[in-house]
């Protein structure tokens, strides 16, 4: 299961991991418009993690979803 929420300055999808134990935390993914951040709640250390991603890199995280195997460079610039 998964909520999407337009907020202020980002949109803020959630995943909700749903089915058998063990089940893992919830992510949440903000998409602003300068970088995308990933955060999850660690109960072990009691912290959010995050990750932060550049535009280019979620396109490039996007398109290695559906290709095999390899090494692989985007041919669109990326930006300075």
């Amino acid at each position: 299961m998964f909520t999407i929420e337009h907020e202020f300055d980002a949109t803020v999808v959630t995943l909700v991991d749903e089915g058998r134990a063990p089940l893992n935390e919830d992510v949440t993914i903000n998409a602003f418009d300068d970088c995308i951040t990933l955060e999850q709640w660690d109960p072990r250390t009691d912290m959010v993690h995050r990750i932060t991603l550049s535009p280019a890199q979620l396109g490039d995280l996007t398109a290695a979803l559906n290709l095999p195997e390899g090494i692989y460079r985007s041919t669109k610039p990326t930006g300075a």
